[in-house]
Order: C-alpha cells, then sequence, then structure tokens
C-alpha cells in the first residue's frame, strides 16, 4: 500500500491536468467531492464553489457525513472539507502516523492552508486530540462534540468489542489501563495549551454513552487551568444523539475567527491585563460585566454574542450582565449617567465602553472628547480600583474615507489618548473593518452599515474574544490587583464626578410642571428611556434656579420638535445663548446633553435659566447634569 500512495504521488501532475484534483469525482452538498485512498485508508476532500482566501480547511478522522450542520456552513462559505477514515484506531500511534501520510498528501494537492480545524464525534475526538500534541504547528482550532475523552468511560471494559479492539490496537494489557492511561486526552493537553490551540465543544448533559462528567467536563477543567481557551456548549437534556446544533451558527463562527487569516486585519491594542476578571470568572466563578455605549451597544447584536461567548468559555461561572447602551449618547453623557445607569446597578468586574461614534456625530469637541471619557475611567477605578476596563471603537459611514486614506479618526485618536494613559486595552473596530473592506473581503452593505446586521456583530465579537484569547492564562497566574489611578490627569477638570441631579432639584420654577410620567402627544419619535420618567416641562418659556456644587453644569434634556432656545446666568455671569435643537429634534424626543458651563471654581455656584418665548419655547429635562458634590 506504500507503494500505491507514492504512485498517487507520481501520478497526481498527470490526475490534475485531467480533472484538477485526484480521485473520484463526484458530488457532495452541490460540491465537487473526489474520493481516493492513503495508505489502503479511505480518504476525502470536498471542494467549495468558491474557496475562501487561504483555502481554509476542516478534517473529520471519523463519521463523515454525519449531523453534518457544522461542515455544510462551512462549505457554504467557501471551506474545504476533508476525511480519513481512521475510526477504529482508536487514537493510536499508528492513527496518527498514517494521518500524517494524509495531511502531507492533502496540503499541497489540494493547495490546502497548512493549518486546519481537525473535528472529532464521539471517538473521533480522541484522535483529535492525538493529532493536536503529535503535530500542533497544523492545527487552527479543535472542534469536537460528545467526544471520547477517557477510554475507560467509552468503550470501557462493558463492550468487549470495541475494548479488546483498542487493547489490540494499542498493543496494551487490560490490567495496564486505568483512568490515567497515556493515550487519553488529558495527557495530551498540555503540547496543545502551550501552542496555544483554542478548543470549542459541543455535548449533551444527558449523555450516557459519553457522558459529559466523565470525558469533556474533565478535559475543559483541566485545559481551562492550563491556560488554554475552550468554549462549551452543554444541550442540558440531550443524550449521545444527535451530536451538533441545529443552528450551528456558534461553532462556525468560533472556527472561523481562529484562522491566522482572519486574525491577522484585527487592530487590537493590548496594554495591562484583564486579571482581576478573569480571576473571578475562572476562579471565583462570579463576576458582573457593564456595556455601556450607545445604540450600536444597546442593539440586539455583538454585546447579546459575548454574553454567549463568555457562557461558553465559563458555564459553572455566574454572570450578572449591566445593559447601558442608550441610542444617541457619548462619553459626556455616559460620564454623568455612569453612577445611575451602571453603578447602581451593580459593581462591575469588566467594564466596555464605546463612544467614538456619537462623540463624532454629536458635535462634541477634542476637549469635550477627553473630558468624557477620562471622567468615565477615573469615576470607576475610584468606585472599584479592581474594575477592568476595555475600550472600544466602531465604525461609521464619516470614517470610511479617513480609514481608506490611511487617516485615524480624530475622535478614536482622543479615546486613545486616554486608553494610553490609564494603561487600558481597546479595540480599534473602525479600523479593522476599513481593512477588511478594503482587501474586498465585504461591503459596508454586507457589513450592515453603522447599526450592523449579524454578519457585522459577529466582525466585532470575534475581536473581542480574540482580546479575551490573548489575556487567558493558567488560573494560578491571574493576580488580583488594583489599578492605579495616574496623579496627573490629561484634563484637571474632566467628569470624573459627574452625576444626575433630579428635575425636583430646580427652586423658584414659573412656567415649568414637574410630569411624574411624561409622554409626549405631538406624534415625533422616543427613546424608551426617556419617557414614562419624571421630566420637568416647560411648553410655552418659563425659569428655574438651580443651586449646585460642582465645576461644571449641563442640562440632560430630550429635545424633540418644540425644544426652545435658552438664556442662563451662572452666579451672575451671563452665557450666550443656547438653542438646544438639534439636526434630529424635527421628528424626535432625542435625549442631549447640553454642557452649559465646564471649568468653574470648585464649591457653590447658582443657575438661572430662561427658556425664551418664540416659535419654539420648549425644554424638557430629564436630569441636571452635574461635575462635583451631590452634597
Amino acid at each position: 500500500m506504500r507503494r500505491l500512495f507514492l504512485s498517487l504521488l507520481i501520478l497526481l501532475p498527470l490526475s490534475l491536468a485531467a480533472q484538477e484534483y485526484p480521485g473520484e469525482k463526484s458530488s457532495w452538498e452541490g460540491c465537487d467531492r473526489y474520493d481516493f485512498k492513503v495508505e489502503d485508508r479511505d480518504a476525502m476532500v470536498v471542494v467549495p464553489k468558491e474557496a475562501a482566501p487561504g483555502n481554509p480547511w476542516i478534517w473529520r478522522p471519523a463519521f463523515f457525513g454525519a449531523f453534518p450542520s457544522v461542515d455544510q456552513a462551512l462549505l457554504k462559505e467557501g471551506w474545504h472539507l476533508a476525511y480519513y477514515d481512521v475510526t477504529h484506531l482508536y487514537g493510536s500511534p499508528r492513527a496518527v502516523k498514517l494521518a500524517k501520510s494524509f495531511y502531507d498528501y492533502v496540503v499541497p494537492a489540494f493547495n490546502l492552508d497548512k493549518k486546519v480545524c481537525v473535528e472529532g464525534f464521539s471517538r473521533g475526538g480522541y484522535f483529535t486530540f492525538a493529532w493536536a500534541d503529535a503535530y500542533p504547528e497544523t492545527v487552527s482550532c479543535i472542534y469536537v462534540d460528545a467526544p471520547v475523552c477517557d477510554i475507560t468511560s467509552w468503550p470501557g471494559r462493558h463492550q468487549p468489542e470495541f475494548w479488546n479492539g483498542f487493547l489490540e490496537e494499542w498493543g496494551v494489557k487490560d490490567e495496564d489501563v486505568d483512568s490515567n492511561f497515556i493515550g487519553n486526552a488529558i495527557n495530551h493537553l498540555p503540547r496543545i495549551a502551550k501552542a496555544g490551540i483554542p478548543i470549542i465543544s459541543v455535548c449533551g448533559g444527558a449523555d450516557e454513552g459519553v457522558p459529559y462528567d466523565e470525558n469533556m467536563h474533565k478535559v475543559r477543567d483541566a485545559y481551562q487551568a492550563m491556560g488554554g481557551v475552550v468554549e462549551v456548549i452543554v444541550k442540558p437534556d440531550c443524550g449521545h444523539h444527535p451530536h451538533s446544533l441545529e443552528d450551528p451558527t456558534p461553532v462556525v463562527d468560533f472556527i472561523k475567527a481562529h484562522t491566522d487569516s482572519f486574525t491577522a486585519n484585527q487592530k487590537i491594542h493590548l496594554r495591562g491585563n484583564l486579571d482581576n476578571s478573569l480571576e473571578a470568572m475562572t476562579v471565583r466563578k462570579k463576576v458582573t460585566v457593564a456595556f455601556l455605549g450607545g445604540s450600536i451597544t444597546e442593539m440586539e447584536g455583538w454585546k447579546d454574542m459575548l454574553k454567549d461567548d463568555l457562557k461558553q468559555r465559563f458555564p459553572d461561572t455566574e454572570f450578572t450582565f449591566i445593559d447601558a447602551g442608550i441610542s444617541s449618547l457619548g462619553s459626556t453623557p455616559h460620564a454623568f449617567r455612569f453612577q445611575e445607569d451602571v453603578l447602581a446597578k451593580g459593581v462591575p468586574d469588566l467594564l466596555f465602553v464605546e463612544a467614538a461614534v456619537n462623540d463624532h456625530t454629536n458635535f462634541f469637541g477634542p476637549r469635550e472628547q477627553v473630558l468624557g471619557m477620562e471622567g468615565i475611567v477615573r469615576h470607576a477605578l475610584t468606585f472599584n480600583p479592581f474594575m477592568d476596563i476595555v475600550f472600544l471603537h466602531f465604525i461609521y459611514d464619516p470614517f470610511i474615507p479617513l480609514l481608506e486614506s490611511g487617516e485615524i479618526p480624530d475622535v478614536i485618536l482622543n479615546h486613545e489618548r486616554v486608553a494610553n494613559h490609564y494603561h487600558l486595552t481597546s479595540i480599534d473596530l473602525a479600523s479593522e473593518v476599513s481593512a477588511r473592506m478594503k482587501t474586498g473581503e465585504f461591503d459596508w452593505k454586507k457589513f450592515g452599515g453603522t447599526h450592523p446586521a449579524p454578519f457585522g456583530h459577529k466582525i466585532y465579537a470575534a475581536a473581542i474574544g480574540q482580546m479575551l484569547d490573548s489575556f487567558t492564562k493558567p488560573a494560578n497566574e491571574y493576580s488580583r490587583a488594583p489599578h492605579p489611578i495616574p496623579k496627573e490627569s490629561l484634563e484637571s477638570n474632566c467628569y470624573e464626578d459627574g452625576w444626575l441631579m433630579p428635575p425636583t432639584s430646580a427652586l423658584k420654577t414659573k412656567g415649568f410642571r414637574l410630569e411624574e410620567d411624561w409622554m409626549p402627544t405631538d406624534g415625533a419619535g422616543t427613546r424608551k428611556q426617556y419617557v414614562h420618567v419624571p421630566t420637568l416641562v416647560c411648553e410655552e418659556g418659563g425659569s428655574l434656579t438651580l443651586n449646585f456644587h460642582g465645576k461644571a453644569v449641563g442640562l440632560y434634556c430630550t429635545c424633540g420638535p418644540n425644544a426652545g432656545i435658552l438664556s442662563y446666568t451662572i452666579d451672575g455671569k451671563e452665557y450666550p445663548l443656547l438653542d438646544t435643537f438639534t439636526p434630529w429634534s424635527k421628528g424626535l424626543h432625542i435625549p442631549w446633553l447640553h454642557m452649559l458651563a465646564n471649568d468653574l471654581e470648585p464649591g457653590h455656584h447658582v443657575l438661572k435659566l430662561k427658556v425664551l418665548k418664540g416659535e419654539r419655547s420648549g425644554c424638557y429635562i430629564r436630569s441636571f447634569a452635574v461635575n462635583g458634590s451631590s452634597e
């Protein structure tokens, strides 16, 4: 049979000239399938209609075509499928040697990527770990489904036909085999972990044939303790069958995200570490994660994908998630609502913040962008010095021409100033998406635009997942420690003491009334967080007075069709008139934070405000924003 293998190699150019690829040609799922033999064992490659860049592939060592939802999805995405039958060889050294002959043949014959996703169902998983241990440089990631990890669990001595076949194949005696057997998956993990190979697994929680607790559960715990990246999806009431998932998307996304060609365009700036939050997830198994941002965070998308990712990485961990995304809001309103919308709901171990898009579209200047982002960071770390913080920079239409010309938008650079000063990790998703569009991987329409389609959100979530991979390490190496707060801030008057005073704080109100359950009746759109809440309402001009302590003050309003022009003084000093009508106010009661003054002397101040009568004479105050003491 060795001669047959060599003859195939010799004849390869002729067969390629005849039909492009070697083997007997047929069809599978509408694509060309090529069957051949290597070392007298069945082998097969299915070629996609249009190959993805780099010719990525997934390889099964057993049960080709069984529960093929992942294979089918990847084939449609341009992946090659490969099969080499070592089903009944129980991951033995001979199986690995034979598989090496197959690998060495198909990679050049089909021009495949040198790294492969190795896929093992049931006993195929036993081989998968053996291969990744022997040749880790060939593996991009591992996908195992209800895998055999301990040979004494399956087949075990209670299935003599398979057990005796295993003993014969390995050349061992019955009395020499126990749960520490050298071929068991757990003994392959050290080299796999050292190589940084990520693993995803799907298992049935009610599997009696290959019990999860005796197999993949032990492997997951051990691999995580070694610092390996491992995600497990447990189907609670499922037995050994059916394998895979009805919707294979989580597995497919994981596999695609862990190819070198995909990660090459990610723009992740690793600074410091995430030891505190990862220690909470891994060791304490209780963690709070907060998401602070605008509409891209509020909508269903990347944050929900990340929540699923975290639960798959740490299935035994208790998660609390704080969703604080609100459409239209950037870093300045974030800084003032941080106490009410995040800290009042829990103490985050990990905080994600995004504001680049809304800071830009809402006309906040460079200094204001730093005042807001730095204020959030200093407030967060003062409240909880152990909080890990990650900045995210999303993309929208006006950024595209800048990025295409090689220019980073100023707002991202300003946020990066803060990230650098406080040694925080950031992910420039705007630059990543631009780079992918430039290479033709997808276009703006497929991505989904400013508010991405599910496809676009997957790009965002994959980069965050890769960041988590980069910070993952053995559990005993996480060092819980407070993050230092630099004595000198970038902006001495940043909004680190930002908070929201209730509308009832106003004094001497004239022409204003407090509506406990405010809802506009003019037919204009609303944001759900800003209706049915106490609101100080003025519709035909009015005035009020506010006493406050601090260095800055603003109005947190809903600015709709009747949003008027304000005059005001602070401590008797007149300020320019403020038109609260925004470019979106004609058809939307948009939440907006109008800063009235920054850089005030610390201490007590008096704001006197008037709403001028005219064509637009309204003012709808949700809160007063104050950077200072709440006393």
